[in-house]
């Protein structure tokens, strides 16, 4: 039980990390900033999604 646990938590920090680095290049255009919000992960996916209008409402 632990394996599964374990493989699907480091699936959820890779996830994270490629999508806080694919919206940070779009954004930004900058591996700097890139390679910040990829370390921070899905933190920043949750900041932009709350931040932006729409948001997380649609």
């Amino acid at each position: 039980m632990s394996d599964t646990r374990n493989t699907a938590t480091q699936a959820g920090i890779g996830l994270g990390s490629a999508i806080a680095v694919a919206i940070s290049w779009s954004l930004h255009k900058s591996i700097l900033w890139a390679i910040i919000h990829g370390v921070l992960g899905w933190l920043y996916v949750i900041y932009y999604a709350v931040t932006r209008p729409g948001g997380l409402s649609g």
